[in-house]
Protein backbone atom coordinates (compact mmCIF):
# COMPACT_ATOMS: atom_id res chain seq x y z
CA UNK A 1 0.00 0.00 0.00
CA UNK A 2 1.05 3.34 -0.56
CA UNK A 3 1.41 5.51 2.57
CA UNK A 4 -0.27 8.27 3.30
CA UNK A 5 1.06 10.93 4.02
CA UNK A 6 4.50 10.99 2.15
CA UNK A 7 7.29 9.47 4.84
CA UNK A 8 9.10 12.91 4.54
CA UNK A 9 6.25 14.71 6.16
CA UNK A 10 6.55 13.40 9.20
CA UNK A 11 9.00 15.86 10.12
CA UNK A 12 6.86 19.14 8.81
CA UNK A 13 4.70 20.85 11.49
CA UNK A 14 2.11 23.44 11.05
CA UNK A 15 3.24 27.19 10.93
CA UNK A 16 2.69 28.74 13.83
CA UNK A 17 4.07 31.62 16.46
CA UNK A 18 1.87 33.08 19.09
CA UNK A 19 -0.66 35.42 17.52
CA UNK A 20 -2.54 35.99 20.72
CA UNK A 21 -4.52 39.17 20.52
CA UNK A 22 -2.34 42.14 22.55
CA UNK A 23 -2.82 46.08 22.35
CA UNK A 24 0.15 46.35 20.13
CA UNK A 25 1.09 43.81 17.71
CA UNK A 26 4.60 44.83 16.07
CA UNK A 27 5.55 41.17 15.23
CA UNK A 28 4.48 40.79 11.94
CA UNK A 29 5.98 43.38 9.74
CA UNK A 30 2.78 44.36 8.24
CA UNK A 31 1.86 47.76 7.23
CA UNK A 32 1.40 49.68 10.49
CA UNK A 33 0.18 52.98 8.46
CA UNK A 34 -2.93 50.34 6.97
CA UNK A 35 -4.34 50.01 4.29
CA UNK A 36 -3.62 51.92 0.39
CA UNK A 37 -6.72 53.85 -0.22
CA UNK A 38 -7.35 53.02 -3.28
CA UNK A 39 -7.58 49.43 -2.56
CA UNK A 40 -9.99 50.21 0.29
CA UNK A 41 -11.93 51.99 -2.49
CA UNK A 42 -12.35 48.95 -4.65
CA UNK A 43 -13.60 46.41 -1.71
CA UNK A 44 -15.86 49.52 -0.75
CA UNK A 45 -17.54 49.17 -4.65
CA UNK A 46 -17.16 45.69 -4.88
CA UNK A 47 -19.92 44.06 -7.12
CA UNK A 48 -21.65 41.23 -7.20
CA UNK A 49 -19.93 39.77 -10.07
CA UNK A 50 -16.96 40.10 -7.86
CA UNK A 51 -17.84 37.33 -5.38
CA UNK A 52 -20.33 35.53 -7.59
CA UNK A 53 -18.31 34.89 -10.33
CA UNK A 54 -14.34 32.87 -10.87
CA UNK A 55 -12.04 35.55 -11.39
CA UNK A 56 -9.81 35.83 -14.14
CA UNK A 57 -7.63 32.63 -14.77
CA UNK A 58 -4.16 34.57 -14.22
CA UNK A 59 -5.07 37.88 -12.97
CA UNK A 60 -4.56 40.03 -16.16
CA UNK A 61 -5.67 43.51 -14.42
CA UNK A 62 -2.81 42.65 -11.81
CA UNK A 63 -0.55 41.23 -13.86
CA UNK A 64 -0.77 44.71 -16.11
CA UNK A 65 -0.34 47.19 -13.34
CA UNK A 66 3.01 44.98 -11.79
CA UNK A 67 4.16 45.37 -15.54
CA UNK A 68 3.55 48.80 -15.63
CA UNK A 69 5.24 50.19 -12.08
CA UNK A 70 8.28 47.57 -12.74
CA UNK A 71 8.67 48.66 -16.29
CA UNK A 72 8.51 45.11 -17.59
CA UNK A 73 6.84 43.31 -20.23
CA UNK A 74 3.52 41.61 -18.86
CA UNK A 75 4.64 38.16 -20.60
CA UNK A 76 7.33 38.41 -17.52
CA UNK A 77 4.56 38.56 -14.31
CA UNK A 78 3.10 35.33 -12.87
CA UNK A 79 1.09 36.56 -10.19
CA UNK A 80 -0.15 34.13 -6.80
CA UNK A 81 -2.01 34.25 -2.93
CA UNK A 82 0.39 35.92 -1.27
CA UNK A 83 4.03 35.76 -2.27
CA UNK A 84 4.27 32.55 -0.32
CA UNK A 85 2.21 31.05 -3.17
CA UNK A 86 4.50 32.13 -5.87
CA UNK A 87 8.00 31.16 -3.99
CA UNK A 88 5.69 27.39 -3.64
CA UNK A 89 5.18 27.31 -7.52
CA UNK A 90 8.47 28.05 -8.01
CA UNK A 91 9.79 25.63 -5.75
CA UNK A 92 7.54 22.87 -7.53
CA UNK A 93 8.33 23.93 -11.06
CA UNK A 94 12.43 23.73 -9.72
CA UNK A 95 12.50 20.03 -8.64
CA UNK A 96 11.26 16.93 -8.94
CA UNK A 97 14.13 15.17 -10.04
CA UNK A 98 16.24 12.43 -7.87
CA UNK A 99 18.80 14.50 -6.13
CA UNK A 100 17.37 17.62 -6.35
CA UNK A 101 17.41 20.28 -3.86
CA UNK A 102 17.09 24.04 -2.45
CA UNK A 103 20.21 26.18 -1.49
CA UNK A 104 18.91 28.58 1.17
CA UNK A 105 21.33 31.38 2.98
CA UNK A 106 19.71 31.66 6.77
CA UNK A 107 18.44 32.93 9.26
CA UNK A 108 15.93 34.09 6.63
CA UNK A 109 12.43 34.05 6.05
CA UNK A 110 11.14 31.20 7.99
CA UNK A 111 9.03 29.13 4.75
CA UNK A 112 12.31 29.51 2.68
CA UNK A 113 13.07 25.78 4.63
CA UNK A 114 9.58 24.14 4.56
CA UNK A 115 9.01 24.67 0.88
CA UNK A 116 11.73 22.64 0.11
CA UNK A 117 9.99 19.69 2.38
CA UNK A 118 6.12 20.05 0.98
CA UNK A 119 7.87 19.87 -2.19
CA UNK A 120 9.40 16.95 -2.00
CA UNK A 121 13.07 18.58 -1.78
CA UNK A 122 15.39 18.38 0.66
CA UNK A 123 17.42 22.02 1.92
CA UNK A 124 20.45 22.41 2.56
CA UNK A 125 21.23 25.39 4.67
CA UNK A 126 24.13 27.88 4.61
CA UNK A 127 25.12 30.53 7.00
CA UNK A 128 23.96 33.88 5.80
CA UNK A 129 27.81 35.15 6.82
CA UNK A 130 29.13 32.22 5.20
CA UNK A 131 27.55 32.81 2.22
CA UNK A 132 28.09 36.57 1.83
CA UNK A 133 31.59 35.79 2.15
CA UNK A 134 31.37 33.61 -1.27
CA UNK A 135 28.32 33.06 -3.31
CA UNK A 136 29.78 30.13 -4.58
CA UNK A 137 29.14 28.26 -1.40
CA UNK A 138 25.32 28.54 -2.19
CA UNK A 139 26.06 26.61 -5.39
CA UNK A 140 27.83 23.52 -3.90
CA UNK A 141 26.52 20.23 -4.92
CA UNK A 142 24.64 21.42 -7.69
CA UNK A 143 21.28 23.01 -6.37
CA UNK A 144 17.77 23.03 -8.28
CA UNK A 145 17.16 26.22 -6.91
CA UNK A 146 19.03 29.08 -4.75
CA UNK A 147 17.06 30.79 -2.00
CA UNK A 148 18.31 34.64 -0.96
CA UNK A 149 16.17 36.34 0.98
CA UNK A 150 16.80 40.59 -0.20
CA UNK A 151 16.34 42.66 2.14
CA UNK A 152 16.76 39.77 4.64
CA UNK A 153 14.12 38.89 7.00
CA UNK A 154 14.37 38.56 9.53
CA UNK A 155 17.60 40.44 9.68
CA UNK A 156 17.08 43.36 7.59
CA UNK A 157 20.05 43.10 6.24
CA UNK A 158 20.75 43.81 2.07
CA UNK A 159 23.14 41.84 0.28
CA UNK A 160 25.12 43.78 -2.28
CA UNK A 161 24.31 44.15 -5.44
CA UNK A 162 27.41 42.80 -6.88
CA UNK A 163 27.44 39.96 -4.66
CA UNK A 164 24.03 38.65 -6.74
CA UNK A 165 25.67 39.40 -9.59
CA UNK A 166 28.90 37.41 -9.13
CA UNK A 167 25.95 34.83 -7.96
CA UNK A 168 24.62 34.59 -11.22
CA UNK A 169 27.64 34.69 -13.25
CA UNK A 170 28.50 31.67 -10.92
CA UNK A 171 25.33 29.76 -11.95
CA UNK A 172 25.42 30.20 -15.36
CA UNK A 173 23.43 29.43 -18.41
CA UNK A 174 23.03 25.83 -16.87
CA UNK A 175 23.06 26.17 -13.18
CA UNK A 176 19.41 26.89 -10.74
CA UNK A 177 17.61 29.10 -10.81
CA UNK A 178 18.55 31.96 -8.52
CA UNK A 179 15.02 33.24 -6.71
CA UNK A 180 15.53 36.35 -4.94
CA UNK A 181 12.53 37.19 -2.73
CA UNK A 182 12.31 41.04 -2.41
CA UNK A 183 8.99 41.13 -0.33
CA UNK A 184 10.81 44.28 1.28
CA UNK A 185 12.58 46.10 -1.46
CA UNK A 186 10.36 48.74 -1.09
CA UNK A 187 11.32 49.69 1.95
CA UNK A 188 15.14 50.28 0.99
CA UNK A 189 17.22 48.62 -1.86
CA UNK A 190 17.66 47.93 -5.32
CA UNK A 191 15.80 45.76 -7.56
CA UNK A 192 16.60 43.29 -9.62
CA UNK A 193 12.91 43.08 -11.21
CA UNK A 194 14.07 44.48 -14.51
CA UNK A 195 17.55 41.66 -14.90
CA UNK A 196 14.77 39.17 -13.94
CA UNK A 197 12.82 39.88 -16.96
CA UNK A 198 15.74 39.09 -19.13
CA UNK A 199 17.85 36.40 -17.38
CA UNK A 200 16.45 33.20 -17.96
CA UNK A 201 18.11 32.02 -14.64
CA UNK A 202 16.91 35.04 -12.01
CA UNK A 203 13.42 35.17 -10.87
CA UNK A 204 12.43 38.13 -8.40
CA UNK A 205 9.46 37.67 -5.97
CA UNK A 206 7.03 40.42 -4.40
CA UNK A 207 4.35 40.68 -2.19
CA UNK A 208 1.30 43.36 -1.37
CA UNK A 209 1.78 42.40 2.10
CA UNK A 210 4.33 45.05 3.85
CA UNK A 211 4.54 48.23 1.63
CA UNK A 212 1.08 47.91 0.25
CA UNK A 213 -0.81 47.14 3.51
CA UNK A 214 -3.08 44.46 1.65
CA UNK A 215 -1.56 41.40 4.38
CA UNK A 216 -5.00 40.15 4.55
CA UNK A 217 -6.23 39.95 0.56
CA UNK A 218 -2.91 37.56 -0.31
CA UNK A 219 -1.41 38.77 -3.21
CA UNK A 220 1.81 38.31 -5.04
CA UNK A 221 3.68 38.19 -7.73
CA UNK A 222 7.24 37.20 -9.43
CA UNK A 223 9.22 38.52 -12.18
CA UNK A 224 11.16 36.79 -14.68
CA UNK A 225 11.83 36.23 -18.43
CA UNK A 226 8.26 34.91 -20.29
CA UNK A 227 9.24 31.60 -20.15
CA UNK A 228 10.42 31.16 -16.71
CA UNK A 229 6.84 32.75 -15.45
CA UNK A 230 4.71 30.69 -17.71
CA UNK A 231 6.23 27.92 -16.09
CA UNK A 232 5.54 29.04 -12.54
CA UNK A 233 1.98 30.05 -13.63
CA UNK A 234 1.60 26.06 -15.08
CA UNK A 235 2.71 25.07 -11.53
CA UNK A 236 0.60 27.34 -9.62
CA UNK A 237 -3.09 27.03 -11.79
CA UNK A 238 -5.91 28.95 -12.21
CA UNK A 239 -7.70 30.94 -10.65
CA UNK A 240 -5.32 31.51 -7.39
CA UNK A 241 -5.99 35.21 -6.94
CA UNK A 242 -9.55 36.25 -5.83
CA UNK A 243 -11.19 38.73 -8.45
CA UNK A 244 -11.44 41.79 -5.66
CA UNK A 245 -8.19 40.82 -4.08
CA UNK A 246 -6.31 41.55 -7.85
CA UNK A 247 -8.57 44.58 -8.49
CA UNK A 248 -7.55 46.10 -5.20
CA UNK A 249 -4.14 45.27 -5.40
CA UNK A 250 -3.70 46.78 -9.28
CA UNK A 251 -5.03 49.70 -7.64
CA UNK A 252 -2.39 49.99 -4.91
CA UNK A 253 0.13 49.12 -7.25
CA UNK A 254 -0.90 52.16 -9.67
CA UNK A 255 -0.32 54.34 -6.63
CA UNK A 256 -2.21 57.33 -8.45
CA UNK A 257 -1.86 59.75 -5.12
CA UNK A 258 1.47 58.53 -4.09
CA UNK A 259 0.21 56.53 -0.97
CA UNK A 260 3.34 54.22 -0.97
CA UNK A 261 5.72 57.27 -0.85
CA UNK A 262 4.74 58.99 1.32
CA UNK A 263 4.43 55.96 4.13
CA UNK A 264 8.08 54.26 2.83
CA UNK A 265 9.63 57.32 3.60
CA UNK A 266 7.96 57.98 7.03
CA UNK A 267 8.38 54.26 8.29
CA UNK A 268 12.59 55.03 6.76
CA UNK A 269 12.92 57.97 9.17
CA UNK A 270 11.57 56.01 11.92
CA UNK A 271 13.61 53.09 11.37
CA UNK A 272 16.71 55.20 11.86
CA UNK A 273 15.11 56.65 14.95
CA UNK A 274 14.12 53.03 16.36
CA UNK A 275 17.69 51.97 15.48
CA UNK A 276 19.19 54.65 17.67
CA UNK A 277 17.21 54.27 20.30
CA UNK A 278 17.81 50.50 20.41
CA UNK A 279 21.74 51.28 20.10
CA UNK A 280 21.28 53.65 23.28
CA UNK A 281 20.37 50.96 25.15
CA UNK A 282 23.34 48.75 24.00
CA UNK A 283 20.70 45.96 22.35
CA UNK A 284 23.26 46.40 18.74
CA UNK A 285 20.32 46.78 15.87
CA UNK A 286 21.22 45.01 13.02
CA UNK A 287 21.37 47.89 10.35
CA UNK A 288 17.93 47.60 8.38
CA UNK A 289 16.87 47.55 4.98
CA UNK A 290 13.33 46.74 5.74
CA UNK A 291 10.16 48.03 7.55
CA UNK A 292 11.34 45.76 10.81
CA UNK A 293 15.18 45.69 12.82
CA UNK A 294 16.60 43.02 14.50
CA UNK A 295 18.13 43.45 18.12
CA UNK A 296 19.72 41.76 20.83
CA UNK A 297 17.59 40.06 23.29
CA UNK A 298 17.97 42.28 26.34
CA UNK A 299 17.75 39.14 28.98
CA UNK A 300 19.60 36.69 27.02
CA UNK A 301 16.61 34.86 25.78
CA UNK A 302 14.27 35.49 22.84
CA UNK A 303 11.01 33.56 24.33
CA UNK A 304 11.32 35.32 27.88
CA UNK A 305 12.13 38.94 26.74
CA UNK A 306 9.59 38.43 24.21
CA UNK A 307 6.77 37.49 26.39
CA UNK A 308 7.62 39.75 28.78
CA UNK A 309 7.10 42.29 26.71
CA UNK A 310 3.79 41.13 25.57
CA UNK A 311 3.47 41.03 29.08
CA UNK A 312 3.27 45.10 28.91
CA UNK A 313 1.09 45.42 25.80
CA UNK A 314 3.91 44.70 22.65
CA UNK A 315 4.58 42.25 21.30
CA UNK A 316 7.80 41.75 19.10
CA UNK A 317 8.65 38.66 17.82
CA UNK A 318 11.45 35.97 19.56
CA UNK A 319 14.40 34.34 17.30
CA UNK A 320 16.78 32.44 19.00
CA UNK A 321 20.09 32.41 18.04
CA UNK A 322 19.80 35.06 15.14
CA UNK A 323 21.72 37.51 15.51
CA UNK A 324 25.23 38.21 13.68
CA UNK A 325 27.20 36.95 16.86
CA UNK A 326 25.01 34.10 17.88
CA UNK A 327 22.86 35.21 20.53
CA UNK A 328 19.01 35.20 20.62
CA UNK A 329 17.22 38.00 19.02
CA UNK A 330 13.90 40.19 18.62
CA UNK A 331 12.32 41.88 15.66
CA UNK A 332 10.18 45.02 16.01
CA UNK A 333 7.69 46.45 13.09
CA UNK A 334 8.65 50.01 12.51
CA UNK A 335 5.25 51.96 12.80
CA UNK A 336 4.09 55.72 13.07
CA UNK A 337 6.43 57.31 15.95
CA UNK A 338 3.24 57.52 18.65
CA UNK A 339 2.92 53.33 18.33
CA UNK A 340 6.84 53.36 18.43
CA UNK A 341 6.79 55.19 21.84
CA UNK A 342 4.66 52.72 22.91
CA UNK A 343 7.37 49.93 22.48
CA UNK A 344 9.80 52.11 23.94
CA UNK A 345 7.64 52.33 27.09
CA UNK A 346 7.10 48.98 27.22
CA UNK A 347 11.01 48.03 26.24
CA UNK A 348 12.70 51.11 28.70
CA UNK A 349 9.76 49.01 31.54
CA UNK A 350 11.32 45.76 31.21
CA UNK A 351 15.05 46.93 30.73
CA UNK A 352 14.54 48.53 34.51
CA UNK A 353 13.49 45.09 35.77
CA UNK A 354 16.69 43.30 34.10
CA UNK A 355 19.51 46.05 35.35
CA UNK A 356 17.64 48.95 37.19
CA UNK A 357 18.23 51.46 34.40
CA UNK A 358 16.75 51.34 30.76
Amino acid sequence: MTPFPRPDYGTLARYHFDRTPVALDLSDNTNQWGTHPAALDVLRTADVDSLARYPDLYADDLRAAAAARLGVPEACIATGCGSDDVLDSTYRASGGRAGDFVAVATPTFSMALPLAQMNGMPARSVPWARALDDPNRLLEGGPALVYVCRPNNPTGELCPTAWVQALLEAAGEDGPLILVDEAYVDFGGDTFAAQAAQHPRLLVSRTLSKAFGLAGLRVGYSVATPETALEVEKSRGPYKVARVAAQAAAAALRDEEGWITRTVAECVENRTRTEALLAQRGLEPVPSRANFILFRAPGGSARTDALAIRDRGVAVRPFAGDMPAGSDALRVTVAPWPLMERFRAALDDYLTTLDGTP
